[in-house]
């Protein structure tokens, strides 16, 4: 079977995250950066396998199928590290609770979708809410050593973190909303032609 450079990148992705969520572990200054750089490389190669799958005309049901569950893997090992570790707390973990349900419903409904042939593209706003999703994911990563470098008046890199974090999660109610809208409008209109 040959893989393309897009299926390998995610592919590449889903082997990074057992080393991350080891590498969160390590004590110190290293369990801090580690875990941050594996994830901003895992985040940028999603970026990146669109990109060249659409650039090269490499799209695949491969690819279509270990994308988005490489970064739901991605996300969800993130979040259930910082809640499980208290980087992200008490109220907080709404947020994150938020960001994973919609996963999961976004997950089911294009599955649903994918059965009547029907794509649910990917609406600019909804780039813009994993853009920020995963700037809040990182900069909460880097822990106290981020603190020490992101520190300026009431500001650290984790109330930063926390605000995107926030952020994301109201994109992602709202973005979540839209395309559970579209998919109940083409399931009734599909309906009516029975």
């Amino acid at each position: 079977m040959k893989f393309k450079i897009p299926n390998l990148l995610t592919i590449g992705r889903l082997i990074i995250v057992p080393i991350f969520v080891l590498s969160f572990f390590v004590p110190g200054i290293l369990g801090d950066l580690v875990p941050f750089f594996l994830f901003v490389i895992a985040s940028f190669t999603d970026y990146l396998d669109g990109f060249l799958a659409r650039l090269y005309k490499e799209e695949s049901k491969l690819g279509e199928l270990l994308d988005p569950i490489a970064d739901k893997i991605l996300v969800a090992s993130a979040l259930i590290l910082l809640v499980m570790n208290g980087i992200i707390k008490n109220y907080e973990v709404i947020a994150a609770i938020i960001i994973l349900t919609r996963e999961i419903l976004i997950s089911g409904l294009r599955e649903f979708m994918a059965k009547r042939e029907v794509s649910l593209p990917v609406s600019n706003l909804a780039k813009f809410k994993t853009f920020i999703q995963m700037s809040s994911i990182a900069l909460l990563l880097t822990g106290e050593t981020g603190n020490k470098i992101i520190n300026f008046q009431d500001y650290n890199a984790q109330t930063i973190g926390i605000i995107l974090l926030w952020s994301a999660a109201i994109l992602t109610l709202y973005t979540g909303y839209d395309y559970l809208v579209k998919g109940i409008d083409t399931a009734i209109s599909d309906d009516e032609k029975y």
